[in-house]
């Protein structure tokens, strides 16, 4: 397994810049910063006016790599060691987790726990949880 370097201020940065966003989209729009909502309101039949609006955000997010490194700045590889059959199915799963916990760990984790949401805390609970144990049982029971 490889370490990550130790990156305090950059990571307490990122954080800030996530809430920062977080709190303007509440402003000005009303809306809660989901990822999975707004990647999910993306498909049809959700044609509304905010389309772009939901699509320039997943394009931030998905082109931030690409822009740091056109910067030169270094942008970590993973190493993944699962093969596309793991990775798809793992998408499937995450993607189902995020619908039936009426949401994902962006919505529930940063902007639910932010407004004392009980339901987020225990979503974001279960989510904790369901991570350390699947952590658990591939590095010390497999």
């Amino acid at each position: 397994m490889a370490a990550t370097a130790f990156t305090p201020l950059a990571s307490l940065a990122g954080g800030a810049l996530i809430g920062v966003a977080a709190v303007l989209l509440m402003a000005a729009q009303g809306r809660i910063a989901g990822v999975s909502g707004f990647a999910a309101r993306l498909l049809p039949p959700y044609a509304d006016d905010g389309f772009f609006g939901r699509f320039a955000f997943i394009l931030g997010i998905a082109s931030a790599p690409l822009v740091i490194r056109l910067d030169g700045g270094w942008v970590p590889v993973p190493d993944i060691a699962a093969g596309p059959m793991l990775l798809a199915i793992a998408g499937v799963l995450v993607g189902f987790g995020a619908v039936w916990g009426n949401g994902c760990t962006s919505g529930h984790g940063i902007c639910g726990l932010s407004r004392l949401s009980v339901r987020s805390a225990t979503a974001t609970a279960a989510f904790m949880a369901t991570a350390f144990a699947t952590v658990f049982t591939i590095r010390h029971l497999l």
